[in-house]
């Protein structure tokens, strides 16, 4: 029996779909992990975005990143199966090392401590709305 191994997949769906047909290619993408022996981790949409580049005649894309688990095997036929679906434009599956996973925990520990400018930034414009009012 194989070892489950971490892995994270970015995926961009067609941005010019509308919002349920967007939903509707979200599950099959958590489905087809899921089915494929895949646990789910997490899920972050991030929405739409302006691409860099044009991909098939599709300026706009729907980005979302899911962190699962799931057997080395599982992942040449989930990326089958996103190869032939229409609505994924790309996608990109890579596995989580014990190195790059223990970096990441440092980084959260320590960036949740100090903060990130853009939280101190939000708690200055927040407190200013908050005394002018």
């Amino acid at each position: 029996m194989e070892t489950k191994k971490h892995y994270e997949c970015t995926v961009i769906i067609d941005g010019g779909l509308q919002d349920d047909a967007i939903a509707a290619a979200m599950e099959l993408v958590k489905k087809t992990i899921t089915d494929k022996g895949g646990m789910i981790n997490n899920v972050l949409e991030v929405g739409r975005r302006k691409m860099a580049y044009p991909i098939h005649k599709s300026s706009i894309g729907h980005y979302s990143h899911i962190e699962f688990n799931a057997n080395p095997s599982a992942i040449t036929e989930i990326e089958r199966i996103f190869r032939y679906e229409d609505s994924v434009l790309r996608f990109l599956i890579i596995q989580l090392s014990t190195p790059l996973l223990e970096m990441r925990k440092r980084v959260e520990k320590y960036s949740v401590m100090l903060g990130s400018p853009e939280d101190q930034a939000e708690g200055e414009s927040g407190s200013a709305k908050a005394k002018g009012e």
